[in-house]
Order: C-alpha cells, then sequence, then structure tokens
C-alpha cells in the first residue's frame, strides 16, 4: 500500500495526539480544548492561517502552495458522544458520560498528519483549507459552519470527508457517485384526549389508542405512498403515555425519525404525516399536534468528484482495496451541508474488526492514520497539480 514515506514516519506521533484527543473527548459545540489542541498542532506545523470561532469552537486552517490556483476543503469533524466508555485502555475517555465511539478523534489526526505534510511540502498550487467542525453529532455543526460563509469566505471550491468503517479490511476505501447516506428527519406527536378512570373508559378520549392507530398508519407512507424499490425508513422510537394501571391519561406522546434517499419524497413526507395524524385524532375525538423537524440532508456525492477521489483511493490502497459503487446506507452526516454548498465527495476507509461505532468498546484503529492522511495529500496534489513550465 503506497502511503507516502514521509506520512508513514509520522505514525508515532500521529497515534499519540489520536489517542489524547479520545481520552479528552468534548461534545457537541463545546470542543474548546479539543480545537486548542488542534491550534497548538497547526502553528507547531507553519500552516499560514487559522481562522478560529466558527461555529463556537470550529476553525478553518489555510496552507498557501505554490502559485496562483483554486482552494479545495478537506474536512474532518471533533466531538463525542454522550456515552460511557467500556474500554480498559490508557487512553480511555477521562470523562463519565462522554467517549469517542465514532472515530472523530481519527478523522482529525488523520487532517492533521495532512496538514503537517502539506505545510512541510506544499508540492500544490493554490491553497488548501482545513476545516475541523463540531457537532457532528446530532448539532449540524456542518451546518452552521456552511450558514457563517466559510465557503465563500476562504473560496473553496471543492470539499472532500472521510470516515471510518469498523469491520471492513483495514484499509479498503468505499464510496458511490451519488447518494451514499440517507436525511434524517425527526418527529414529535403530542395527543390530547380526556382523561377517565379506567372502569370507566367511555368517559374518557383514550389518547393511547390514538398513539397506537398513528404508529401503525403512519407506516403506510412507506408501503402505500412511496414507490417499492425506493429505500425510506419511518422508525417510532418513543411511545409515552399514563402514570399507572388504573387511570386512562390525558395525554400521550410518539417520537421518532425519517431516513431517505430521494429529495422529492423526503419532502412529501411530512405533509402525509400530517393527514394521518389531524384524522386519526379526529376520528378518535382527540387532538394531535405534529412537530416535524428537517434535519440533516442526503449526503450526496457529485459524480465527478467520486470518480477522482476513487483514483486516488486506488493510488493509495490498490484497486483491489476500492469500492467505488457501494449501496446507499441508511445512517446520516452532517458533511452532506457541505456537499450542497460545493460540489465532492465522502467515502468510507475500513478500520479492521472491532465494535462498531457507537458502541461502548469502540476505538478508532490507528493503523489507518497514514492511510487517511496520505488519502487527503495525495487528492490535493492532484487536483491542484503545481505548473511546472
Amino acid at each position: 500500500m503506497p502511503i507516502i514515506n514521509r506520512i508513514a514516519e509520522y505514525f508515532n506521533d500521529m497515534k499519540e495526539w489520536r489517542q489524547h484527543i479520545h481520552a479528552n473527548p468534548e461534545l457537541m459545540f463545546d470542543t474548546r480544548e479539543t480545537a486548542d489542541f488542534v491550534v497548538g498542532k497547526l502553528k507547531e506545523f507553519g500552516v499560514d492561517e487559522i481562522h478560529e470561532g466558527i461555529a463556537q469552537n470550529g476553525l478553518v486552517a489555510i496552507i498557501r502552495g505554490q502559485g496562483a490556483g483554486p482552494v479545495i476543503g478537506l474536512r474532518a469533524d471533533m466531538d463525542a458522544l454522550p456515552m460511557s466508555e467500556l474500554n480498559n485502555f490508557d487512553h480511555k475517555s477521562k470523562i463519565d458520560g462522554k467517549m469517542h465511539a465514532c472515530g472523530h478523534d481519527g478523522h482529525t489526526t488523520m487532517l492533521l498528519g495532512a496538514a503537517r505534510y502539506l505545510a512541510e511540502t506544499r508540492n500544490f498550487s493554490g491553497a488548501v483549507a482545513l476545516i475541523f467542525q463540531p457537532a457532528e453529532e446530532g448539532g449540524g455543526g456542518g451546518q452552521v459552519m456552511c450558514q457563517e460563509g466559510i465557503m465563500e469566505r476562504f473560496a473553496i471550491d471543492q470539499v472532500f470527508g472521510v470516515h471510518n468503517a469498523p469491520n471492513f479490511p483495514v484499509g479498503q476505501f468505499m464510496l458511490n457517485p451519488g447518494a451514499l447516506m440517507a436525511s434524517a428527519d425527526t418527529f414529535e406527536i403530542n395527543i390530547t384526549g380526556k382523561g377517565a378512570h379506567a372502569a370507566y373508559p367511555d368517559q374518557g378520549i383514550d389518547p393511547i389508542m390514538v398513539a397506537v392507530q398513528i404508529t401503525q398508519a403512519i407506516q403506510t407512507i412507506r408501503s402505500r405512498n412511496v414507490p417499492g424499490l425506493e429505500n425510506l425508513v419511518i422508525s417510532v422510537t418513543q411511545v409515552h403515555a399514563g402514570t399507572t394501571d388504573n387511570i386512562i391519561p390525558e395525554t400521550a406522546f410518539i417520537g421518532g425519525t425519517v431516513r431517505n434517499l430521494n429529495r422529492e419524497t423526503r419532502a412529501k413526507v411530512p405533509e402525509l404525516m400530517q393527514r394521518i395524524v389531524d384524522n386519526t385524532a379526529a376520528a378518535f375525538g382527540a387532538t394531535a399536534v405534529l412537530d416535524y423537524e428537517m434535519g440533516y440532508p442526503v449526503t450526496m456525492n457529485d459524480p465527478e468528484k467520486a470518480a477522482f477521489a476513487a483514483n486516488i483511493a486506488r493510488d493509495v490502497a490498490g484497486a483491489d482495496l476500492v469500492l467505488d459503487n457501494i449501496p446507499p446506507e441508511m445512517g446520516a452526516e452532517d458533511f452532506s451541508y457541505m456537499l450542497e454548498e460545493r460540489p465532492g465527495a465522502y467515502l468510507f476507509i475500513g478500520q479492521g474488526e472491532g465494535a462498531n461505532v457507537h458502541h461502548p468498546e469502540y476505538d478508532f484503529n490507528d493503523e489507518i492514520n497514514p492511510i487517511g492522511a496520505s488519502y487527503f495529500v495525495k487528492l490535493v496534489e492532484a487536483a491542484q497539480p503545481v505548473n511546472r513550465m
């Protein structure tokens, strides 16, 4: 596997950086210590500009190459998850209830490795914008950074990102030329009936019955309103009602998520769900209020940029370890907001066997740090070669 030799020499340093970040997890937008650590390393590397305080604790660093040219964006996420770690190694999380269980510590490290090399060699034209983002895990930090104008402010023309993939071969790259990951919307339904003694249900309006009927009926959105070959998942994940066995409660609550790969279908779901909620509640004499929130959009790779990324991955890993047309998955990723702003591509890098992401025994595999860093560097050098006239 042709990892860049100089980056291979960074292995021990990158492992140390990654394990430091892992041991000191931070959540959502509150990534101040992680950002300070990143800034310290970037200053050591001699990058040209560091712009802090974007989306609270996000930052963008600029490395200029040789001569004029465009700006390519490379993104890594920095935040952890609100869960307790069950591992017992030395770099285990120091903070109970916070854990790097999705590999953002590794993503940040891979981009730091690429930054170190790019600042040393500058074997590219134009500039590189290194995007270190907070709040991927539910906060939409990528959206906030875009809303605060990073694409325009730093004249970014294209943007690329990576995510680790447990239980796939070490160094295997996986992507496709279109919808790679689903949109992720959420819904809450608050139902109001009429409380009563459970021995006299005729004197009340049972919101639990309404909740049951709505829960069943919204599944028909997928089975009766969407073409059979199209991907749509509607999952009710919360149902809350009642306090004891002999009282029909006044209210009930339903919550869940909707995942989809088609923008047109995604736009129709709230209206279809609203119709079911309103009419089902009315049939029972109850009322129901739907609160539907559009979350992360579809992670949509640009076909041309995906093909380019796949070729770079082949250069790093070899053709046998690159799958360039994998089926999309129903998980979500807020790099999608950046792909709505600029063409680019997102891909997965296999990290070998182990606990899956969001599991309390997960850990990022440091063996893939040089692989990801080499991929980032070769992207830059191929996209923006130096004009040697």
